[in-house]
């Protein structure tokens, strides 16, 4: 169980076994930031803080006033994998299972998410850390941020991270990454497309900001269905993936902001969004 406390629209999710705060919901004028909140293990995501992650987005998948995402780390690092300890003290295959399925269900819960979510990384980003990175819609990260799957270094293959790394980066980078366990510096990462955007330390709040801004002025429910057709897509065949596409953007044409966007492009104005 969980204990939830709010006051002025944040939210604070306790670990259940102690009085830490293993997760901060701030929400602001439409702009919900999740902040991993284990400063002290770098942010790694115990199967406590998996759950928490998970209620989290299912909340937010509901609600209508947020229409962007912020997820970031608290401290020194984004986030550094796994919690280790707790995993070397569960050692049987059914607990390993059932951690890496919670894991992939709360990837999963980023992409179905109906609002565009951005990675706000700095420090290290390792293992699940940098998947959760390449599991974002959008990144942006400081210039001392580190990004590396290295399991391997520790004799396990980042298996599930690799699923969405192999959909961000080219196969040799995925693949160089993943059999070298070498990290990357943030210049590498924009330039292998892990990340959009790499700004100074000091200037990536304003960076968030500034795209937190424009995504807030565009159509809510055109990107929550061009998000949900661009995941459906991507891994289809050709001529599948036009037909996701043809459907969706029939849909989308049937909206009153689409025709109301259309209209306000042909009058020369601002539209005016519902």
């Amino acid at each position: 169980m969980f204990c939830l406390t709010t006051a002025q629209s944040k939210i604070n999710i306790m670990d259940s076994t102690s009085s830490d705060i293993i997760l901060a919901r701030d929400d602001t004028d439409g702009v919900c930031t999740i902040t991993l909140n284990r400063p002290e293990q770098f942010n790694s995501l115990s199967e406590e803080l998996l759950t928490a992650v998970k209620a989290a987005l299912h909340d937010i998948s509901n609600d209508s006033s947020v229409r962007v995402v912020v997820l970031a780390g608290s401290g020194r690092a984004f986030c550094a994998g796994h919690d280790l300890k707790q995993m070397r003290a569960n050692s049987s295959h059914e607990y390993q299972t059932a951690l890496f399925k919670s894991c992939s269900e709360m990837m999963m819960a980023i992409t179905q998410l109906p609002q565009p979510v951005i990675a706000r990384v700095h420090g290290a980003a390792v293992a699940a850390g940098c998947q959760l990175v390449a599991n974002c819609d959008l990144a942006i990260a400081s210039d001392n941020a580190r990004f590396a799957v290295s399991g391997i270094n520790l004799g396990l293959f980042c298996g599930t991270p690799s699923v969405p790394l192999s959909r961000n980066v080219p196969r040799k980078r995925a693949l160089e990454m993943l059999f070298l366990g070498d990290q990357i510096d943030a210049a590498t990462a924009e330039q292998w497309h892990l990340v959009n955007r790499v700004v100074a330390l000091d200037e990536l709040d304003d960076a968030i900001d500034s795209w937190t801004t424009i995504l807030k002025a565009k159509p809510p429910e055109a990107l929550a269905m061009g998000k949900r057709a661009w995941y459906q897509q991507i891994d289809q065949p050709l001529i599948d993936a036009y037909a996701t596409a043809t459907d969706m953007m029939a849909s989308n044409m049937m909206l009153d902001d689409t025709q109301e966007g259309i209209d306000a492009f042909i009058e020369k104005r601002d539209p005016s969004w519902k």
